[in-house]
């Protein structure tokens, strides 16, 4: 787990390594163990370093292969690195570190661009190509890892972070429309390739983009599972599907055991988290460190779950930490966590796992998390009204869009509405009929589930676990985006996702591992109270963003519509629980912290 960043010209000038040296500067904290700065006429590398497997000098990264003509940055894990290693030692690669970086940069010589279809795990990476002046950028096949790109004058720019970016210079940090309409509806999420900077992009999830040496490029998408009934399991029953996903899941946290560092696990207390120790504990880990986090309760909502992690860490004797928040605690670390942010994040519990990161960073470098569970088996609420949907596109939309497109209208100052040049369309329900649109998917349901986890996955809970553990040089592993589980989840019927209230063919298939008390509780969520009933100090801080000269300048939204929001803070919620005041909020902060 690292932070990298590059430049590729494309004006026959040199590369601008000062810029990329003040790109990679950004990343110390993505890489507090090492850094390094590569250049070889139009193309430079930086590379902010986290040493997690082969801690010696030999593993350092911009990696540089003379022999093959090759240089690597690269960012994550490739928990299948040792059997690669193998593979391509019988090929006759010689090795001189026993990295997993080493491993993709081989994977790459023998694969070329084909290379990413042989890796299992987390990866962002850029390869260049010393004969030809091509640059090949990566991204793994769920998001997991970050990659934003910027053109600027003469040149192309990659980081592992936004803000890395706009300390390279020369970016165009002017809204984007279109983005800030997915931001205000469709529940904070903004699809790649955007961000809400116009000179911004994401490279998709599961794309291989090539860059040629005269500055043209081409993207290749290489996985795109389909959500249809397999035919050789249409003889499942139940038991065997449920069989199956336990086992799916028992190699996906055995693969992300792999490390040369000790290991942890993010314990909320709810299924999934408490699934993955359960199966750790089976597998024979012993001493296994977890770590859980709770809030004191506001406006009557509760802020721990510590009565079902305190549960799973006796059951399966780990070394449990319990960390208890005051408010006094939350309210000075919230700048801080938006400033963490590479993107404008919205969910409330974005402050929780940035204070707990900031506590796990002591004790441990690498953990598991729970994320993803619920895109991936159906756990949401919205899920069930999908399966049999007359209008699909509405019936999602209803029950996950935080407002319509006349609600952002009605927010936003008309300067800052689409336009004909923007598409002049709802951009929110645009994107979903497009998406909903693509073949290979069998239901109304499948259809959300694979819309879900392909986009809002990745930018929203995928995202936030990444920023905020990455924050303090923390690597969170996510057991439920091992991409085969994923598959397997894929072809699973869905009255079988949806049974037991959601997550059945998961939380039937947990019986056998955890505790019934953990499986059978009400849902719950990363509770942060205090930012979805704001007041006190919380209320201070969103109406001085909201009101500042900053914002004024600004005019991103109604004065009125503000107005009415800060006189009743607390006075509705979105579709999805979420507080209306705290999302602009966010936003401005994000955007003046930036200094935008």
């Amino acid at each position: 787990m690292c932070g990298f960043s590059g430049e590729v010209r494309r004006d026959g000038r040199p590369a601008d390594v000062a810029a990329v040296a003040r790109m990679t500067a950004t990343m110390s904290d993505r890489g507090p163990d090492g850094t390094g700065v590569w250049s070889a006429g139009g193309v430079a590398l930086g590379h902010r370093r986290l040493k997690i497997v082969d801690l010696s000098e030999h593993a350092a990264q911009p990696m540089v292969d003379p022999d093959l003509g090759l240089t690597i940055a690269f960012n994550g894990m490739v928990y299948n690195y040792p059997d690669l290693r193998r593979q391509l030692l019988g090929e006759g690669y010689r090795f001189f570190s026993t990295s997993d970086t080493e491993v993709v940069l081989k994977a790459y010589a023998h694969w070329g661009e084909d290379f990413v279809d042989h890796l299992i795990g987390m990866f962002a990476c850029a390869v260049v190509e010393r004969d030809s002046g091509r640059v090949v950028l990566a991204r793994d096949r769920l998001g997991i890892k970050p990659l934003y790109v910027a053109e600027v004058a003469g040149a192309l720019r990659f980081a592992s972070t936004l803000p890395a970016l706009l300390a390279g210079g020369g970016v165009d940090t002017s809204l984007d429309r279109a983005a800030l309409h997915s931001y205000l509806s469709f529940h904070s999420v903004v699809p790649a390739p955007r961000t809400v900077l116009t000179g911004v992009r994401k490279l998709p999830p599961a794309t291989v983009r090539v860059v040629e040496a005269d500055g043209t490029s081409r993207d290749r998408t290489f996985w795109a599972p389909p959500y249809a009934r397999d035919p050789d399991k249409a003889g499942w029953s139940a038991h065997d599907w449920e069989e199956a996903v336990l086992d799916a899941l028992r190699v996906a946290v055995r693969r992300r055991m792999v490390a040369d560092v000790e290991v942890g696990v993010l314990l909320s207390g709810g299924v999934d988290s408490s699934l993955v120790v359960g199966l750790l504990a089976e597998q024979g880990q012993a001493d296994l460190r977890t770590f859980s986090i709770g809030f004191d309760a506001v406006g009557g909502r509760s802020g721990d779950e510590f009565a079902y992690s305190d549960l799973v860490a006796q059951r399966f004797e780990t070394k449990h930490l319990q960390l208890r928040v005051p408010p006094t605690e939350v309210l000075p670390a919230l700048d801080r966590a938006v400033a963490a942010m590479a993107e404008p994040m919205v969910s409330h519990d974005v402050v929780a796992f940035y204070l707990l990161s900031q506590e796990v960073s002591k004790h441990v470098r690498v953990v598991q998390s729970g994320q993803g569970a619920d895109e991936v088996f159906a756990g949401y609420h919205w899920y069930p009204p999908m399966l049999g949907a007359q209008d699909p596109v509405s019936t999602y939309a209803t029950a996950f869009f935080d407002r319509d497109d006349a609600g952002v209208r009605a927010l936003l100052d008309p300067e800052w509405h689409l336009s004909p040049e923007d598409g002049g369309a709802d951009e929110s329900r645009r994107f979903v009929e497009e998406h909903f649109s693509r073949p290979h998917a069998d239901t109304p349901l499948d259809r959300a589930l694979r819309l879900d986890t392909e986009v809002m996955l990745v930018d929203d809970p995928v995202k936030r676990v990444d920023n905020t553990t990455m924050a303090f040089g923390l690597e969170a592993r996510v057991p439920f985006l091992d991409h085969e589980l994923v598959e397997l989840a894929a072809q699973c019927p869905p009255e079988l996702k949806l049974a037991h209230g959601g997550k059945g063919v998961l939380k039937q298939a947990a019986r056998r591992v955890i505790p019934s008390e953990v499986i059978d509780r009400p849902k719950g969520y990363f509770p942060v109270p205090a930012l979805t009933h704001l007041e006190g100090g919380f209320l201070d801080r969103v109406r001085e963003s909201l009101t500042s000269s900053a914002a004024r300048s600004r005019g991103l939204f109604r004065p009125e519509a503000v107005d009415r929001l800060l006189a009743d803070p607390n006075g509705a919620l979105t579709p999805l629980g979420g507080n209306p005041l705290w999302q602009l909020a966010l936003l401005e902060m994000w955007l003046q912290g930036r200094g935008l």
